[in-house]
């Protein structure tokens, strides 16, 4: 079955004009996701829209509004959105071309797949697809999607064009907020240096199959086994290892040396007389104890 198309329209550069159709370059279908059910009859349950004063009330009465004060709102129907109508309701409108590594990745949004709509449209599609290759640019325009005008950046991608839509700048938080407080200090040389010779020994090509979501394999073994009518297995989360010396951490990563033991500082570290067996300590002791009172009757047996 051939994909069905989300937009139809024209993308359009200056008086050059395209049929096209654009399709989702994502899907979420294979994720695993949980339905409500009722603990007892473990029949669905369906949410249905409440009134706070009327209680349950059919869809069919439910109208858009828009809060322009707390509580207060202003009712928009079909008519109005009909009535606001854009050139980019069917039209990509290219208004300008930007470098590839301009587009903050920060902005990036939803992607989708643009490909010519009809035999007729290919020979224009594929010059605007390779003059954006070879010139290594990204076309900014605008498409309206669920009703919503939303800014978009075009650019080649094998045969057809990749489409990507942008949050808008109101959208995205600034840094100082979370980022202020972390000091800019250069760090020591020997370290950095360190630092990047294990970069570098773990550089390699991205492949994303290589990154496997393990919460959603472990998610679907523990499904399976509950199906089998077997009890789950607990995967334990692997226990944080001891903090030792950032220094000798680097050095041990990189094989050059073995990373010494936790650090404490003097205010932390127990009293002498004060101090408690470990849990080793405390189970080699038994394990003797344990050896000595089982020796003295052999060997007086052996005496008799």
């Amino acid at each position: 079955m051939a994909p069905r198309a989300s937009w139809k329209g024209y993308i359009k550069l200056s008086l050059v004009s395209c049929p096209v159709k654009m399709f989702p370059a994502t899907s979420t279908s294979e994720r695993i996701s949980f339905n409500q059910l009722h603990k007892d009859t473990h029949n669905r349950i369906n949410m249905k829209p409440v009134d706070p004063e009327l209680g349950l009330v059919e869809r069919s009465d439910l109208v858009k509004g828009y809060e322009y004060e707390d509580k207060q709102y202003i009712i928009i129907d079909d008519a109005d959105l009909e009535a606001v109508r854009i050139e980019s309701s069917h039209t990509m409108n290219i208004e300008a071309f930007v470098n590839e590594d301009e587009v903050d990745v920060i902005y990036q949004d939803a992607p989708y797949y643009l490909a010519p709509d009809g035999a007729m449209a290919e020979e224009t599609f594929v010059v605007l697809r390779e003059a954006m290759r070879r010139s290594g640019k990204l076309a900014i325009a605008r498409l309206v999607l669920s009703s919503r005008e939303r800014v978009v950046t075009i650019g080649a991608r094998e045969n057809g064009m990749f489409v990507c839509t942008l949050r808008n700048p109101s959208e995205v938080r600034g840094t100082a907020e979370y980022f202020g407080n972390i000091p800019v200090g250069k760090p020591e040389a020997e370290m950095l240096e360190l630092a990047e010779k294990l970069i570098e020994q773990k550089v390699t090509k991205f492949d994303p199959k290589a990154y496997e979501d393990r919460y959603e394999v472990a998610l679907m073994q523990m499904i399976r086994e509950k199906l089998k009518g077997h009890k789950p297995i607990i995967a334990a989360a692997p226990e944080r290892g001891n903090v030792v010396n950032l220094m000798d951490a680097l050095k041990a990563s990189l094989g050059q040396a073995k990373p010494a033991a936790a650090s404490k500082s003097k205010a932390d570290a127990p009293a002498p007389a004060a101090k408690k067996p470990s849990l080793k300590e405390a189970v080699e002791a038994s394990k003797a104890a344990a050896a000595k009172s089982t020796a003295k009757p052999a060997a007086a047996k052996k005496k008799a």
